[in-house]
């Protein structure tokens, strides 16, 4: 039975379900794990003792919770690690979503190799945090650092500093892909923009002379004379 779940999990994985899967599904299952220790229920889901066998129910169930869970898991990820890295200087770029017609692929692209990965990593910190809290109450209290403990901080590290490079990564290129400022929508360039008249004048003697002073009469394509002269 074991064997047969593990195989059908792994034909059900897809480019398609990857992105969800990691990002939701993964830190959901982890905060499972750490509530099984209060949970009998939790614990029978995932089989956890040797010769128990999961099943087709319990795997069910476990993957709505996981799910459920992982949801859970992402606003606070949004209330903390997001919040936390703006406020250290990781703004969310101004981003133009008029220009997305012909770029989805590609912003569909960013959000697969980008931003699901940062999602993954940004809820991995909370889920673990949670898990790690949940081994603690169950030991009743709070002991010396063993290595679990040092393992865990460890983790969080990593977590959060992959979370952030993802994050910047996602940011930058989507800023490429949709700015708002990119040729066409800005103001022409100083070295681009046509001096009108005056300004021509201006530049060379210094005072700003009348338009009507800077632009002569078109000659007549015959004499020679003013239009209005002949």
């Amino acid at each position: 039975m074991r064997a047969t779940l593990h195989r059908r999990c792994m034909q059900a994985v897809t480019n398609d379900n990857f992105g969800p899967l990691i990002a939701y599904l993964v830190p959901g299952a982890t905060v499972l794990a750490g509530l099984s220790n209060f949970s009998p229920t939790l614990k029978s889901w995932f089989a956890i003792g040797p010769t128990e066998s999961p099943s087709i129910g319990g795997f069910l169930f476990l993957t709505l919770a996981a799910i459920a869970a992982g949801m859970t898991v992402s606003a606070i990820r949004w209330a903390a690690v997001d919040t936390l890295h703006g406020w250290t200087g990781l703004a969310i770029p101004s981003l133009d979503f008029s220009r997305l017609g012909t770029n989805v692929n590609a912003f569909v692209l960013l959000i697969e190799i980008h931003y699901r990965h940062y999602q993954f990593y940004a809820n991995m910190l909370v889920a673990t945090a949670i898990a790690y809290g949940c081994y603690r109450l169950s030991l009743g209290g709070v002991f010396g650092l063993r290595w679990i403990d040092v393992a865990f901080f460890g983790l969080e590290v990593v977590f959060f500093a992959t979370s952030r490079d993802t994050l910047s990564k996602y940011y930058a290129r989507s800023q490429q892909l949709l700015s708002a400022t990119l040729c066409g929508d800005t103001a022409p360039s100083e070295g681009n923009r046509q001096s009108s008249p005056t300004e021509i004048a201006t530049s060379v003697s210094g005072e700003p002379v009348p338009v009507a002073q800077q632009t002569p009469a078109a000659s007549g394509p015959v004499s020679g004379k003013p239009f209005e002269a002949e």
